[in-house]
């Protein structure tokens, strides 16, 4: 009697288990990856102050200070932000040069 319950539950654990893969791996192929730029550059460092509209400075491990202006693709993210420079959380910034040396940030984490 207990050799049908025991065959019961691992077969279940497997059902359960290749459709979370099944699930995962479609999920994953149909969700497109991250991807930047070739000429886009990355930085790290703490947020010292966000500007009017969405400009914001950072500040480098090496004491550099970076004007940022964000591009439309990172305007939602301005609350992230503001959490960021109130927690003095490192910031990485992929961004690209604009015109007049600009410095303009595609993603921001």
């Amino acid at each position: 009697m207990a050799l049908p319950r025991v065959s019961a539950v691992i077969f279940l654990i497997l059902l359960i288990g290749s459709l979370s893969f099944l699930c995962i791996g479609m999920i994953a192929m149909h969700q497109p990856a991250e991807t930047h730029q070739n000429n886009v550059e990355y930085v790290e460092g703490k947020i010292v102050a966000i500007g009017a509209k969405t400009d914001f400075e950072l500040v480098t491990a090496t004491g550099q200070h970076l004007h940022f202006h964000c591009s439309s693709s990172c305007d939602a993210i301005m609350s992230h932000l503001q959490r960021h420079l109130y927690e003095q959380a490192i910031t990485d910034v992929y961004y690209v040069e604009g015109s007049n040396k600009s410095l303009i940030a595609e993603d921001v984490d």
